[in-house]
């Protein structure tokens, strides 16, 4: 998956701490290589595999907003927030902002391409991808066919 890289860095204190200071030259060289070593997570199934996990909050929601902006969907790394050592180019959270699909491409599973579902669809839900795979009920016309003509909304 694909996703746009909303905020590169949170570093997560365990106590509360505030440094304010002028950027200076040092700071923006800190900045770009905090950006260089956190490029590869612009693909999230990398940060995956390095071990940045969802994170949600006490309601169990992953995208965090509210009507003065968003945050975004936060991803954690559980080694480097339990390290008490802080550094840029090692953040121990990252957050995404979900693009408008979630992904450059479809994904698959079993070989077959998930179909992108608009928005605007008949779930009210934003535009998502899906795959019907029919594991345990017979399909006459595939496996990965979204109609079955074997299944009926009414009660048998």
């Amino acid at each position: 998956m694909r996703a746009r890289l909303a905020i590169a860095l949170i570093v997560v204190l365990g106590s509360l701490g505030v440094v304010v200071g002028v950027a200076r030259a040092q700071d923006r060289n800190d900045v770009s290589r905090a950006r260089a070593a956190t490029a590869q997570f612009h693909d999230l199934t990398v940060a995956q595999a390095q071990g940045y996990a969802l994170l949600t909050d006490a309601q169990k929601i992953a995208c965090i907003d509210d009507p003065a902006g968003g945050m975004g969907i936060h991803y954690a790394k559980g080694t480097l927030v339990n390290d008490p050592e802080e550094a840029a180019t090692t953040p121990e959270a990252l957050v995404y902002q979900p693009d408008k699909n979630g992904h450059t491409s479809p994904p698959s599973l079993f070989g077959h391409s998930f179909q992108l579902v608009e928005a605007g669809n008949r779930y009210g839900l934003p535009a998502f991808y899906k795959l019907h795979a029919w594991l345990w009920k017979h399909n006459p016309t595939g496996m990965f066919q979204d109609w079955n003509p074997r299944v009926t909304c009414r009660s048998t």
